[in-house]
């Protein structure tokens, strides 16, 4: 039976809201472009490392810089970047099958060579000590058991037409994004920006396509955000990465047949932090005097956060224990004074935030009891947080599920989910027809035979 959801008709007051925790039983401007580290890392000395760029967002204007200039400038690069994307579809029309074909075995080449690279630099990273060796073994079992519904998932992403891979929203390395349409395109339809996970090193887009998949047959547009990674970038460029990325999408998604009015921002993981601190990033901004915004936190219907961690303060030695070493860690969130920053659990309890928290979405929460990788206190503690400063929030804990089962083993199990069923409810919470077709939609295709996916869920790594 589905979990009851909050309503999300209307942003939060400045007044808390009351809400229960529900339990239930992740250079050059070629996103192909790699970065090789051939150094030995050692855990114990830290890895002094400058930003990028500087923490300053990208949007905020200068005092010396005309606001007609500004404006110019921006309408330049949105026609410069739709240009771009309908360049990309022309070409598609005009295809021969065999054109089409060769094109998409090149793609698929290209990014195979592209995911080994980062496999390799993470690799490089964390260092072949015992610790990592084990882990490394577990998660090759692991991505063995799952192969079976890997390959169908890459076949869906590199040859379906419903899928617009690499649609530029920035200037910078990597500022792409993917999208998934539904097959009918009657009428607008609901948005999802999706924002992967991968231990802040190893996020790519492609790593949505089984989620995209899935709700986009249920008539629901999800567009998966592609960011620099460390050390390509720190969590500063992450962050400016993902406001591009959802600004791209609130001013444009309407040409693609989405609803601008239904936007709903939704990250995994690492993923779900990175979306959470763009998203309070956005609020504090719009408080503030003089600062230039290209997109508002008023058109996100509700932030979905999966599996994600939000105070780096009680993670930072979990996380050590589990490999992703202090130094490594520090590194990546650019020191240990910029913890308060990027921790939107702790920053939203600034008196001087305050303001800015009566302008968040709607915050829900999900997380498995078994998740060894980012503990379900972590959910649980922002959502008890921004209920007590005012905002609106839930967590909804799933029993006995670990960090991979809700996004990956549960989805290629094919059937009926929980949490899917949960995503889903609250994107069409407002539509009666779309409930109504919900309600009878065929289960899920199985993608991976049961034995296999208990055995991942028994060497999974994370």
């Amino acid at each position: 039976m589905p979990s009851p959801i909050l309503p999300i008709s209307s942003h939060p007051s400045s007044s808390a809201s009351a809400a229960t925790t529900v339990v239930k039983a992740k250079i050059d401007a070629d996103p192909l472009a790699t970065i090789l580290i051939s150094s030995k890392f050692d855990p114990e000395k830290a890895i002094p490392i400058t930003p990028v760029l500087p923490r300053a967002s990208s949007y905020n204007s200068t005092s010396n810089v005309n606001n007609n200039i500004v404006s110019f400038a921006n309408n330049h690069q949105q026609r410069f970047l739709r240009t771009s994307s309908d360049s990309s579809l022309a070409l598609l029309a005009d295809e021969t099958p065999r054109q089409s074909i060769s094109r998409e075995v090149g793609h698929v080449a290209a990014e195979t060579f592209y995911l080994s690279g980062l496999c390799l630099k993470l690799l490089s990273y964390l260092g072949v000590g015992y610790r990592w060796i084990t882990r490394f073994l577990a998660l090759g079992c692991y991505a063995m058991l799952l192969m079976p519904g890997f390959i169908q998932v890459a076949f869906y992403y590199f040859f379906s037409r419903q899928v617009r891979r690499s649609i530029i929203y920035g200037e910078k390395p990597r500022n792409r994004l993917d999208l998934y349409l539904p097959k009918t395109s009657q009428g607008t339809k609901p948005v999802v920006a999706f924002i992967t996970g991968g231990a802040w090193i190893i996020g790519y887009k492609a790593w949505g396509s089984l989620l995209g998949q899935q709700l986009s047959e249920r008539d629901i547009i999800v567009a998966c955000i592609d960011y620099r990674n460390f050390p390509q970038g720190t969590i500063s460029d992450m962050v400016e990465d993902a406001s591009q990325g959802i600004s791209f999408i609130c001013n444009n998604i309407s040409e693609y047949g989405g609803d601008p009015n239904r936007i709903y921002l939704m990250g995994q993981s690492a993923g779900a932090h990175i979306a959470a601190c763009t998203l309070v990033n956005q609020a504090i901004k719009e408080t503030g005097e003089g600062d230039s915004v290209s997109w508002s936190v008023s058109q996100i219907k509700a932030y979905l956060g999966l599996s994600g961690g939000y105070n780096l303060f009680n993670l930072i030695e979990h996380f050590h224990t589990r490999g992703l070493y202090r130094s490594i860690f520090l590194s990546i969130m650019e020191g240990e004074d910029s913890l308060h920053q990027f921790s939107p659990e702790v920053l939203v309890q600034d008196s001087n935030v305050k303001p800015a928290v009566s302008l968040l979405p709607p915050v829900i929460l999900f997380h498995g009891t078994a998740d060894y990788s980012i503990p379900a206190d972590a959910s649980q503690n922002f959502a008890d947080t921004l209920r007590r400063v005012g905002g609106k929030a839930e967590s909804i804990l799933y029993d006995g599920k670990t960090h991979t089962d809700l996004f990956l083993q549960d989805p290629m199990r094919g059937g009926r989910d929980e949490m899917f069923e949960d995503v889903v409810a609250i994107i069409h919470g407002e539509d009666e027809a779309a409930l109504a077709k919900d309600a009878v939609a065929p289960p899920r295709r199985r993608l991976v035979p049961e034995f296999m996916l208990k055995l991942a869920h028994d060497v999974s790594p994370f």
